[in-house]
């Protein structure tokens, strides 16, 4: 076949298919000319495509041009008489104003901003004050400064996103506490809410990104027992009165450390997904403040001790409201929202 001939013959077919197309009186006529003309395995188009490889390699740059200008003219000639066909089928008749309005979405605050509000209320009546720092941080913030080894995996390329030689997203809050302490000598108490980065794999309790609220007080004579009575407090308060427990735990930048669970508000404490069939949810981690923090930030550790803790509001939001699912937080579904609306 020649470059004319088949240029002929995509003509045809554009012609024929127009006229078709015209002619169609329904939508289901028009759907069978549409298959007839564009169909993937038999349209007329698709067949005279497959002839492309017989043409010269100089010619089929050309012929590829026309048969993607019909193809487009018929697409749009089967959309114009689609619509066409449908406002002719549709009933005319006035709108029955006795029927009742839709219903509008209201949507709400979300349940995460929800909790962090809260949370924010409560250590500020303790004396708390917030303080914020950057999301793109320098490695020396986000673990030098924490008295994290150089070999730890937390620093590796699989649980951290970098930007650079020195540069990534933060992977906690933390990096605030040094920031804060380089610029206010103690005492010092703040809370650090802002949004963290992980490379996590997103599933019903993990996410990539996520907010986090990080706890600091430095003071002279501060110690365990302040940390474990702030925060069973802080527990008390948010939940209404709730079964709480320390476990030992280890973290670079505190020791002692600790985990602190509260009683799974999503089954009770009988054991289900959400808490691993334990009936305990963790909800924080938390410790005195390592002397090499301390120093790091300019701080006499010999003088000044310190605890800090951090804590997740969306899975703490997941206790508070029963959400299984920690991705339903992210769907931005109005719906859903709606729910926590007053």
């Amino acid at each position: 076949m020649t470059l004319d001939e088949f240029q002929n013959l995509v003509a045809a077919i554009e012609r024929d298919g127009l006229a078709a197309i015209d002619q169609a009186m329904s939508t289901d006529a028009l759907e069978s000319t549409r298959h007839l003309l564009l169909g993937r395995k038999s349209g007329r188009l698709t067949d005279v495509m497959k002839s492309l490889p017989t043409l010269a390699a100089e010619e089929r740059r050309d012929a590829g041009a026309a048969i993607n200008r019909v193809k487009q003219a018929l697409e749009l000639a089967l959309g114009a008489r689609r619509e066409l066909l449908v406002a002719e089928a549709a009933p005319e008749s006035a709108p029955d104003l006795s029927m009742p309005a839709r219903h509008g979405w209201r949507g709400a605050k979300h349940p995460v901003t929800l909790v962090i509000e809260e949370i924010t209320a409560i250590f500020r009546e303790l004396g708390f004050t917030i303080a914020t720092g950057p999301e793109a941080e320098h490695e020396w913030y986000n673990f030098g400064a924490l008295n994290f080894p150089s070999d730890h995996p937390a620093m590796e390329l699989h649980d951290t996103i970098y930007l650079g030689p020195d540069t990534l997203l933060r992977t906690h809050t933390s990096p605030v506490q040094v920031r804060t302490l380089q610029l206010h000598a103690p005492p010092v108490r703040i809370l650090a809410p802002g949004n963290v980065y992980r490379r996590d794999f997103f599933d019903a309790s993990h996410a990539p990104m996520f907010a986090q609220i990080e706890g600091m007080a430095v003071d002279e004579g501060i110690s365990f027992v302040d940390l474990k009575a702030t925060l069973t407090y802080f527990a008390n308060r948010f939940f209404g009165g709730t079964a709480t427990r320390f476990r030992p735990s280890y973290f670079p930048f505190t020791e002692p450390s600790a985990e602190m669970d509260v009683r799974c508000t999503i089954c009770g404490g009988s054991g289900c997904p959400s808490c691993k069939g334990t009936g305990w949810m963790e909800i924080l981690g938390s410790g005195m403040m390592h002397p090499a923090v301390l120093e790091a930030a300019g701080v006499d550790s010999e003088r000044y001790t310190g605890w800090a803790f951090g804590m997740g509001p969306a899975r703490i939001a997941n206790l508070r409201y029963g959400i299984p699912d920690i991705r339903l937080l992210y769907d931005s579904d109005i719906a859903f929202l709606e729910q926590f609306g007053s």
